[in-house]
């Protein structure tokens, strides 16, 4: 990272030290299953501030991702309360949690989630499209460059290896300037070496780009890069 791109970040993180990107109060969630009720998560609180990184570690089932979910909006909890940015998501319909979503977070996911019937380019631009900006080939094409696909950028998902379609997908996570990052086990479908190369990006980009990470994983030394790390068991937090 440049030495201006390190001002710009550090100029960033000081105006927004003092503000709360995302706060989970008594977070429950509980679903209904042939024996009865089933508490996935528990009196979940704690907030995250603008600018830090936070990873959510748990063994499997431990309600990991179910908490990723709640806190982008993208779940509904059984009780309790989730703002983003401020917002009280509760206090929102459906559409109005996407608009929040769409202004405020980007997402990476183990599973790519890359549109199958557009190029590289073309997913990288879609939600530059969908937010109205008339710069969107010109973003995409300058972030698909940041992260190593210059040559790539016309082929499609299939054409792709795991470790690309990762990156097609930080790319277009970053698209948008996000506030706020959620990202749901990055390198779960990639081998250690693409994994980590993927995990690097994604740290220098959130850097250069003073935004918000909230991390899933199961990784241990993953989780250490993170400011803080937040341990799920049997779905309540533990120190």
């Amino acid at each position: 990272m440049g030495h201006g791109s390190g001002q710009v970040a550090a100029q960033s993180a000081t105006r927004s030290a003092n503000l709360v990107a995302v706060e989970a109060d008594a977070l429950t969630k509980e679903v209904v299953s042939g024996d009865g009720r089933l508490v996935i998560l528990h009196q979940i609180s704690f907030s995250v501030m603008a600018g830090e990184a936070v990873a959510i570690v748990g063994a499997s089932g431990s309600g990991k991702s179910t908490l990723l979910g709640l806190l982008a909006g993208l779940d509904a909890p059984s009780s309790g309360t989730v703002r983003l940015g401020g917002e009280d998501l509760h206090n929102l319909d459906e559409d109005g949690r996407a608009a929040l979503r769409g202004r405020l977070a980007g997402f990476v996911f183990q599973s790519f989630h890359l549109l199958p019937s557009l190029t590289a380019l073309e997913n990288v631009m879609l939600p530059l499209e969908l937010a109205g900006r008339n710069e969107a080939r010109g973003i995409a094409h300058t972030l698909l460059e940041r992260v190593g696909l210059s040559e790539r950028m016309q082929h499609y998902p299939k054409h792709l290896s795991g470790g690309e379609q990762q990156r097609v997908a930080l790319a277009r996570a970053f698209a948008p300037s996000p506030a706020i990052l959620f990202a749901d086990e990055p390198t779960g479908n990639l081998d250690a070496a693409t994994g980590q190369s993927v995990i690097e990006l994604m740290f220098n980009m959130n850097q250069e780009s003073g935004t918000t990470l909230i991390l899933v994983t199961h990784d241990e030394a993953l989780a250490r890069r993170c400011d803080r790390i937040l341990r799920l068991s049997g779905g309540a937090l533990v120190p």
